[in-house]
């Protein structure tokens, strides 16, 4: 696996500002010509710098107003209950973002819902039947002040 150097960082910047530009819109925004462009993205995309191109989109206009934190305890910590804990919750199309986490609890979850209606709901249908939590402290997000999938290298 080759390192990155300074093009491919911008290369890299580039697709994360927008990954819908053309490599000809990336070349002529490096001064470059399109085949090595093409070259260093598909290298970068092997090499497992790049997971995947996606869009981004808008929760409100989708209705989904509702982001719920939630702070999961379990009762045993053996490495079955954990894969099992996790299979469950990576069944669950509304937590988008779930975290391993060390200190006062061991997972994060991030909910995104229609509303505090749907969000009882998926608690009573998928969470609180679970038979290794302890137990459960949610937050609600009252307004998102960031919000960005860019990483800074």
């Amino acid at each position: 696996m080759k390192q990155l150097d300074t093009v491919d960082r911008q290369i890299l910047q580039l697709l994360q500002d927008n990954a819908k530009y053309t490599i000809k819109e990336i070349a002529t925004q490096l001064g470059m010509t399109t085949t090595p462009v093409y070259e260093r993205i598909k290298r970068m995309e092997e090499d497992g710098y790049i997971d995947s191109y996606v869009a981004l989109l808008s929760k409100q206009r989708l209705g989904l107003g509702l982001v719920a934190l939630c702070k999961v305890s379990l009762i045993e910590h053996s490495t079955q209950q954990m894969a099992e804990f996790e299979a469950q919750i990576q069944s669950c199309k509304e937590a988008v973002e779930c975290f391993q986490t060390a200190g006062d609890f061991d997972y994060l979850l991030k909910l995104v819902l229609p509303n505090m209606a749907a969000y009882q709901k998926f608690m009573n249908t998928h969470i609180n039947n679970l038979p290794n939590i302890r137990h459960i402290n949610s937050s609600f997000v009252m307004k998102e002040v960031k919000c960005t999938t860019q990483l800074h290298f």
